[in-house]
């Protein structure tokens, strides 16, 4: 099967690998669609994920936001039948590549939690994997190639979750691309309030007012600190970077009141930094959560298909573009250019 590897120079290309062979309690899928991620897909490329280096870990497979038609099933599945489409296939390491993921691919597997529980194996074990929690099956009524979305919307939701923000709490979030917009969505209809967003792009903002921003602005042009206190005179609750800029930290503390939360969502190529509280309140909190727990994002599934069902939310509202696999490396350099404005949908069939 083809799959897209990237090589320790950044450089990207397709490969043929063997096709992967499922478990007792997996299911083979084959690639219906892949959301490219802004984030975490960028970062591998230029070498700037934490715990993958270019000596031990490249040339490796890339892809993690997919969807997968069931093609055949394992002897003890009980949770798949071939025709579903499930989300979030991985493709173990294969034709000596290393695997981050490996969900641009032609085919890969996906476990099935359901039969994994009645028969007591333990999670998080080499037959039970954490991802097991969050492969789930789609209704009928979602488009399985938009549903490559779902993922993103699932880890955003858990995350909120996981930062503890709640409504009537008052959030400054930094980076209004696929990711900032989607936090913005899902806190808006959480009843978050005031929600302050900030951005250099005036369309980005303009998208992120259209999705619930109470504020939108230029932080380039902009005294960040003068506008958030003007509307939040004791500070926000929250500072939340969805882009991934160390420098958010140090600049978020003068924005958050006592006891607020300085929030890392958005992953940073550097990890390291000279942290400066001088102007924070005397108590404050630092979290990050830059690797979603696929448990939390697999119970975070039903709260994404209510919204669905009730129109509160529509996932092509999310996505801007769609492109074959065949193109798919030059979708990768429509990225680095800042060309496509929300999420970039690959399609297989």
């Amino acid at each position: 099967m083809k799959t897209l590897i990237v090589d320790a120079q950044g450089a990207l290309a397709f490969a043929e690998v063997p096709a992967p062979q499922c478990g007792p309690y997996q299911a083979l899928v084959k690639t219906v669609s892949c959301g490219i991620c802004n984030g975490t897909d960028m970062k591998l490329i230029h070498g700037q994920f934490k715990g993958y280096d270019y000596a031990h870990d490249y040339p490796m497979m890339l892809g993690h936001e997919a969807v997968g038609r069931v093609v055949s099933v394992g002897e003890k599945v009980c949770g798949y039948k071939e025709g579903d489409y499930v989300l979030l296939p991985f493709t173990d390491p294969a034709g000596g590549f290393h695997s981050a993921w490996g969900a641009y691919s032609e085919y890969g597997v996906v476990n099935d939690v359901k039969a994994l529980v009645r028969d007591g194996l333990a999670p998080n074990s080499a037959l039970f994997p954490e991802c097991a929690w969050a492969q789930t099956v789609l209704p009928p009524e979602i488009d399985p190639v938009d549903a490559a979305m779902i993922i993103t919307l699932r880890e955003v939701l858990s995350s909120i979750k996981t930062f503890g923000i709640q409504a009537n709490q008052s959030v400054a979030l930094f980076g209004c691309g696929p990711v900032g917009t989607t936090f913005i969505k899902f806190m808006s209809l959480l009843g978050v309030h005031p929600i302050i967003a900030f951005d250099i792009d005036e369309e980005k903002m303009a998208v992120a007012r259209e999705n619930g921003a109470d504020y939108a602005f230029n932080s380039k042009t902009e005294d960040v600190c003068a506008v958030v206190r003007e509307i939040c005179p004791e500070g926000v609750d929250y500072v939340l970077d969805a882009v991934g800029m160390l420098s958010l930290i140090n600049q978020g503390m003068e924005l958050i009141k006592n006891r607020g939360k300085i929030c890392c969502y958005g992953i940073s190529p550097k990890c390291q930094m000279e942290l400066d509280w001088s102007k924070a309140p005397y108590n404050w909190n630092l979290c990050f959560q830059q690797f979603p727990s696929k448990q939390e994002e697999g119970e975070a599934h039903n709260q994404i298909l209510a919204w669905l069902r009730a129109g509160a939310i529509r996932l092509k509202d999310f996505i801007s573009d769609y492109v074959a696999f065949s193109d798919v490396i030059e979708a990768f350099d429509k990225v680095q250019r800042r060309e496509i404005a929300l999420k970039c949908i690959v399609r297989y069939e």
